[in-house]
């Protein structure tokens, strides 16, 4: 319950992809979960801070992340500070000349004690909620697809 990937080839080159995915200001576009975010700093690069406000229902959250990866056209990542999470984008060519991108929930130091007891109490437990991430990263990639492709 811990990492989660989900992927999706999108008929676009990465260069064009990589201009959405590092677009944090769209992510309410593209993620069910995000609500509104804000960036601390243009443009987005290593080390940059936003703030996201993040809903599941009628229930909203912030939180705080860092840009902990970026490698243009390639690999996008950024840490959130209250779970310890790395949420990512990994792009790579494809044949025909789109892109693959894989949108990965990493957990290099497990999640954050506080967040598994948040999730148990408030977001209907941890499979419940994982359940709604990947349902949740599905819509996303679908999304920025559709962006991407149009």
């Amino acid at each position: 319950m811990s990492d989660l990937t989900a992927a999706v080839t999108i008929a676009a080159p990465p260069a064009a992809v990589w201009a959405l995915v590092t677009d944090v200001e769209r992510m309410a576009e593209w993620s069910p979960q995000v609500r509104r975010s804000f960036v601390a700093g243009r443009p987005v690069r290593l080390g940059t801070r936003f703030l996201n406000i993040n809903r599941d229902g009628w229930k909203h959250w912030p939180t705080s992340a860092k840009v902990v990866r970026f490698s243009p056209h390639e690999d996008f990542a950024f840490r959130i500070t209250e779970n310890r999470t790395v949420w990512s984008f990994r792009l790579e060519p494809s044949a025909d000349g789109g892109t693959v991108l894989t949108q990965a929930r990493e957990t290099p130091d497990g999640i954050a004690p506080i967040s598994t007891a948040l999730v148990n109490a408030v977001l209907g437990g941890q499979r419940h909620f994982t359940d709604c991430l990947r349902t949740g990263m599905a819509q996303t990639l679908q999304r920025i697809k559709a962006a991407a492709e149009s």
